[in-house]
């Protein structure tokens, strides 16, 4: 179990550091949204390619950043239950929806996804709109997000199968909500 341990905490801190590049895309696509719409009203002028980095920004915010927050553990489930149950049957549900339906998912997305991305990266696929960007870098975004999340589902069933054996101490934050 140590060693399983270990290769949780890699992918833990590996999905960490790209939960910070995630964190600095808002920033980043905030300012680039601002920029937009200021020369668009200011200068009556508008950029096809500056539009599209911010939908790139977006999907790499949202499939990027999303193993961060199953890492964190602040990614959506059905509270309503999770939170009445005790500790150790919210570990069950978390076992047992991570090998029911996040892992299989990802699977299947990443099998799917793939695919799209050679065609587009084979062909030098690019926008239909003029002055727009490259697509590649975009599709490619999908099955490397969903890689991380599988990636990231494995390092939190290693931890909550450490924690149903007691070789770690089941710390996993949940926040519970108002209502």
């Amino acid at each position: 179990m140590g060693l399983l341990l270990k290769f949780s905490a890699v992918i833990d801190a590996f999905n960490e550091k790209i939960g910070v590049v995630c964190n600095w895309l808002v920033l980043l696509a905030c300012i680039v949204s601002g920029g937009n719409a200021m020369v668009r009203y200011a200068y009556d002028m508008s950029s096809n390619a500056w539009l599209e980095v911010q939908w790139y920004m977006l999907a790499g915010m949202v499939l990027l950043g999303g193993p961060y927050a199953l890492k964190m553990n602040e990614h959506v489930r059905v509270d309503l239950f999770y939170g009445m149950v005790s500790e150790r049957t919210r570990i069950w549900i978390d076992i047992v929806g991570g090998l029911t339906f996040l892992l299989p998912i990802c699977v299947i997305l990443i099998y799917f996804t793939w695919p799209w991305f050679v065609e587009s990266w084979r062909i030098g696929e690019g926008s239909s709109n003029a002055g727009g960007l490259i697509r590649w870098p975009v599709k490619l975004v999908l099955p490397v997000g969903f890689a991380l999340m599988a990636l990231q589902g494995i390092s939190e069933l290693i931890k909550r199968i450490a924690a149903l054996e007691h070789v770690i101490e089941a710390e996993f934050k949940y926040e519970k909500p108002l209502q």
